[in-house]
């Protein structure tokens, strides 16, 4: 999954990339609401963490700018200010879900899977690619109902190169998609998770091909 938090606070910004991140989840951090207005209407995400309070425009206006132009990105709004006021704010102008500072993490996450629950997408829990099953609501992959053991990387790589079945994906896309827009990724590590997640997955006839200086595409026996 791909989560966009928008957050000034430093500190809980990278304690929610963390989390998210050792999750399996590609997360991208941005801190203004200029910046994350120009990610939510430029690149696609699963959800967004949007911080109420942030320099440049805050996070009520990016909701509502959003809304208004009808992307519908799922919004969870973390605020310090809990009045049922300022709740009711937030849901009308377009919020999923509202978290008041300070919380925990584990409220957190049962807060992103209702809002998910909430929210469903076409996306299938279960999609055949060739011999093996990719299982997306518990983010594995598996040969005769037996898990194949792909790591969470891994996983996300495969996911990205699976939904793009037969067509090229860029090594500039999937690393935004395994690791986040903005991470400082270089080409050689792609290219050793790549490395490693064909090993796992060629002797169930699925390969991973490479066009260089272009990007990868995967390709599956029938």
């Amino acid at each position: 999954m791909r989560i966009l938090i928008i957050e000034d606070h430093l500190s809980l910004a990278q304690a929610l990339k963390h989390h998210f991140s050792d999750q399996g989840h590609a997360v991208t951090v941005v801190h203004d609401g200029e910046a994350g207005h120009q990610f939510l209407t430029q690149e696609g995400f699963d959800l967004c963490i949007l911080d109420i309070n942030l320099p440049y425009l805050s996070g009520l206006e990016v909701l509502s700018s959003i809304r208004t132009i009808g992307i519908d990105t799922p919004v969870i709004v973390l605020t310090a200010r809990d009045s049922t006021d300022n709740r009711i704010e937030g849901l009308d102008a377009g919020a999923d879900d509202y978290l008041a500072k300070p919380f925990e993490m584990a409220e957190l996450d049962a807060r992103v899977r209702a809002v998910l629950r909430r929210r469903p997408t076409n996306q299938p829990e279960q999609v055949q690619i060739g011999a093996l099953v990719m299982d997306n609501k518990h983010r594995q992959v598996s040969y005769q109902a037996k898990n194949i053991g792909l790591a969470k990387k891994e996983f996300a790589a495969f996911e990205c190169l699976a939904d793009s079945q037969g067509r090229l994906v860029s090594k500039s896309s999937l690393m935004n998609y395994v690791y986040g827009v903005g991470e400082d990724v270089n080409e050689a590590t792609i290219e050793v998770l790549i490395s490693r997640l064909r090993k796992k997955i060629i002797s169930y006839g699925i390969e991973i091909n490479m066009v260089r200086g272009l990007g990868y595409y995967l390709k599956a026996d029938k």
